[in-house]
């Protein structure tokens, strides 16, 4: 639909137009923009994605009985409000665990999450933990990425290493 309101067709992996001389810079521009529109249509699958694995998560929690409250709004702060995915409230044995999902690990995810972390911090229990979970299932996360996180007290924890902290957030 979107590739035949500019007046292209997809032959196959192309895309392509037909073009006389008279009209070759109107068609050549009506490919650009079915070309936008569909790279468009790549980024606003993201956030569907990003949503399939806190789905993935939510699954993870739920399964191994670890109780949570979703989509926990602090102040910080600098009076900005920061949404985390998940706190795990504190028990007998374990203080208050934020928890935060991100779905494409890297320099500007780890720093939003930093930020979230360094600016509620002081609102919190003063023995509250931050915990990152990282999606590497599609590739694998950046030293740096899990540097920078770990040099600002945020716990970070790879999908496929999800087991390891288990017992931690369901205690």
């Amino acid at each position: 639909m979107t590739l035949n309101g500019f007046g292209v067709q997809l032959q196959g992996n192309r895309l392509e137009v037909r073009a006389s001389p008279e009209n070759f810079a109107l068609r050549k521009h009506n490919l650009v923009q079915a070309m936008l529109a569909v790279n468009d249509m790549f980024y606003m699958a993201m956030p569907m994605v990003a949503s399939l694995f806190y789905e993935d998560v939510v699954a993870w929690l739920d399964l191994h009985e670890i109780r949570y409250t979703p989509k926990v709004k602090f102040t910080g702060k600098t009076g900005y409000d920061h949404l985390f995915d998940f706190v795990i409230p504190k028990s007998k044995h374990q203080p208050e665990r934020i928890v935060q999902t991100i779905n494409r690990p890297n320099r500007d995810t780890a720093q939003a999450v930093i930020l979230a972390w360094v600016d509620t911090k002081e609102a919190r229990p003063p023995d509250s933990r931050a915990f990152a979970l990282l999606n590497d299932s599609e590739q694998p996360v950046s030293s740096t990425v899990l540097d920078a996180l770990r040099n600002y007290d945020v716990r970070p924890v790879t999908w496929s290493q999800r087991e390891t902290v288990r017992e931690e957030l369901s205690a």
